[in-house]
């Protein structure tokens, strides 16, 4: 049996079941949830949603929609399922242990928001990680193939939403490409003056492409290692304005 953890995000107001030793969720599946725009209502989905390091927050923050998270490992799964039951979610968060790709193809144009965190490395192109981790860091899909699932289950121009490595943007934009339009991209940086290693990017299913909307990056940690004014609405349940 994977000994785990029960821990707390927003100040103790989510708990999340993890892990004990592997993947935990950490900072960017906050950043992640902290970059959906509000929604009163509706459906919204997850692909690789582990633990439930994102999905439980979004599904915290925004108390009218109901939400379904695809996990492709199935004892990750249970342990989000464990995290909607903690907090009491079980009447609007489900949890499907499924590979994304496959499960999407019954569920076509149903989703007004779909976000994801996807793994960062390409099998091949890293040492193999530890024990627990492989789902997290290996792409079983490339990113084209993260980008085509989140399009799918999409309504016509429904957002969809990734947080990813800086260095892997040039891959996302061409994998969105004449799949989005309305595409915005919004840089993270440790510091002030660092350089970006991580991206929040957002397109709208069906819509003209247009120019890609590049903003001014945002840092979470001021240079005396404080958290900024974003990072504070990131680990307390805020926003991000983008």
């Amino acid at each position: 049996m994977t000994a785990t953890t029960e821990d707390t995000v927003y100040q103790g107001r989510v708990k999340l079941v993890q892990p004990l030793k592997g993947f935990r969720a950490g900072s960017d599946s906050l950043l992640l949830a902290a970059a959906l725009a509000e929604k009163a209502d509706g459906a919204a989905l997850e692909l690789g949603c582990g633990c439930g390091g994102a999905l439980l927050p979004a599904a915290f923050r925004m108390p009218g929609m109901r939400f379904t998270g695809v996990e492709i490992d199935a004892k990750m799964a249970a342990l989000a399922e464990a995290g909607v039951a903690a907090n009491g979610f079980q009447d609007r968060v489900e949890i499907a242990a499924n590979e994304a790709s496959d499960w999407v193809k019954t569920h076509e144009n149903q989703f007004d928001l779909v976000f994801a965190n996807p793994p960062y490395f390409e099998p091949g192109r890293i040492s193999p990680p530890s024990a627990g981790k492989t789902s997290a860091y290996l792409e079983s899909l490339d990113v084209s193939g993260w980008v085509k699932a989140m399009v799918f289950a999409a309504k016509p121009r429904a957002p969809i939403v990734l947080v990813h490595r800086a260095a892997e943007l040039a891959r996302i934009l061409a994998a969105l490409d004449k799949r989005t339009g309305d595409i915005t991209v919004l840089p993270v940086a440790p510091k002030p003056g660092e350089e970006a290693r991580r991206v929040l990017v957002r397109g709208r299913k069906g819509l003209k492409r247009g120019p890609v909307r590049l903003l001014a990056p945002i840092h979470l940690h001021e240079a005396n290692g404080e958290r900024s004014v974003t990072g504070q609405e990131v680990t307390t349940g805020g926003a991000v304005r983008w």
